[in-house]
Protein backbone atom coordinates (compact mmCIF):
# COMPACT_ATOMS: atom_id res chain seq x y z
CA UNK A 1 0.00 0.00 0.00
CA UNK A 2 1.45 3.53 -0.79
CA UNK A 3 0.32 6.69 0.59
CA UNK A 4 1.10 9.91 -0.95
CA UNK A 5 0.24 12.81 1.87
CA UNK A 6 0.14 16.38 0.35
CA UNK A 7 1.33 18.50 3.53
CA UNK A 8 1.23 22.13 1.85
CA UNK A 9 4.31 24.25 0.08
CA UNK A 10 4.91 21.20 -2.70
CA UNK A 11 5.32 18.71 0.68
CA UNK A 12 4.55 15.31 0.26
CA UNK A 13 4.77 12.06 2.31
CA UNK A 14 4.76 9.53 -0.01
CA UNK A 15 5.16 6.03 1.98
CA UNK A 16 4.96 2.35 1.55
CA UNK A 17 6.52 0.27 4.84
CA UNK A 18 9.47 -0.39 3.43
CA UNK A 19 9.93 2.94 1.41
CA UNK A 20 9.03 4.38 5.41
CA UNK A 21 11.86 2.67 6.70
CA UNK A 22 14.27 3.78 4.06
CA UNK A 23 13.72 7.32 3.88
CA UNK A 24 11.38 9.01 6.75
CA UNK A 25 9.49 11.97 5.17
CA UNK A 26 8.44 14.78 7.55
CA UNK A 27 6.23 17.64 8.43
CA UNK A 28 4.30 19.27 11.02
CA UNK A 29 2.24 17.10 13.49
CA UNK A 30 -0.78 18.92 12.94
CA UNK A 31 -0.46 19.05 9.36
CA UNK A 32 0.28 15.53 8.96
CA UNK A 33 -2.72 14.58 11.62
CA UNK A 34 -5.11 16.73 9.49
CA UNK A 35 -4.28 15.10 6.24
CA UNK A 36 -4.58 11.58 8.02
CA UNK A 37 -7.36 12.31 8.91
CA UNK A 38 -9.14 13.75 5.52
CA UNK A 39 -7.20 11.17 3.18
CA UNK A 40 -7.76 8.16 5.07
CA UNK A 41 -9.90 8.68 8.18
CA UNK A 42 -7.08 7.25 10.45
CA UNK A 43 -7.31 8.58 13.94
CA UNK A 44 -4.66 8.03 16.72
CA UNK A 45 -5.49 4.81 18.92
CA UNK A 46 -2.09 4.30 20.94
CA UNK A 47 0.99 6.50 21.44
CA UNK A 48 3.80 6.47 23.64
CA UNK A 49 6.74 8.49 24.99
CA UNK A 50 10.48 7.36 23.72
CA UNK A 51 13.49 7.03 25.81
CA UNK A 52 14.02 10.33 23.87
CA UNK A 53 11.24 12.12 24.36
CA UNK A 54 9.95 11.64 20.93
CA UNK A 55 6.31 10.84 20.66
CA UNK A 56 5.02 7.53 18.61
CA UNK A 57 1.66 7.62 17.48
CA UNK A 58 -0.72 4.67 15.90
CA UNK A 59 -3.12 6.18 13.83
CA UNK A 60 -6.50 3.59 12.53
CA UNK A 61 -9.16 3.95 10.52
CA UNK A 62 -11.11 1.23 12.25
CA UNK A 63 -13.39 0.26 9.19
CA UNK A 64 -11.02 -0.18 6.65
CA UNK A 65 -7.97 -1.14 8.47
CA UNK A 66 -5.38 0.88 7.24
CA UNK A 67 -2.73 2.15 9.63
CA UNK A 68 0.25 4.33 10.24
CA UNK A 69 2.64 5.05 12.88
CA UNK A 70 4.18 8.32 13.39
CA UNK A 71 7.28 9.45 15.51
CA UNK A 72 7.34 13.20 16.77
CA UNK A 73 10.19 15.36 17.87
CA UNK A 74 9.70 17.33 20.85
CA UNK A 75 9.84 20.64 18.24
CA UNK A 76 6.21 19.17 16.86
CA UNK A 77 8.33 17.90 13.63
CA UNK A 78 6.31 14.24 12.63
CA UNK A 79 8.15 11.29 10.77
CA UNK A 80 5.78 8.79 8.53
CA UNK A 81 7.85 5.54 10.01
CA UNK A 82 5.17 3.02 8.56
CA UNK A 83 2.14 2.47 6.95
CA UNK A 84 -0.23 -0.66 6.45
CA UNK A 85 -3.35 -2.12 6.39
CA UNK A 86 -5.05 -4.67 8.33
CA UNK A 87 -4.92 -3.13 11.76
CA UNK A 88 -5.95 -5.22 14.44
CA UNK A 89 -6.62 -4.76 17.96
CA UNK A 90 -5.70 -7.55 20.22
CA UNK A 91 -6.59 -7.74 23.79
CA UNK A 92 -3.73 -7.17 26.16
CA UNK A 93 -1.43 -10.38 26.88
CA UNK A 94 -0.19 -11.07 30.70
CA UNK A 95 3.32 -11.23 31.25
CA UNK A 96 2.35 -13.15 34.54
CA UNK A 97 2.73 -17.08 34.25
CA UNK A 98 -0.89 -18.43 34.82
CA UNK A 99 -1.05 -20.77 38.67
Amino acid sequence: MWKILTLGAGFALVASTAMAQAQPQCNNRDNVLELLAKKYQETPIAAGVTNTGGLVEVLSDHKSGTWTIIVTTPQGMSCLVAAGEGWRNMEPISLEPEA
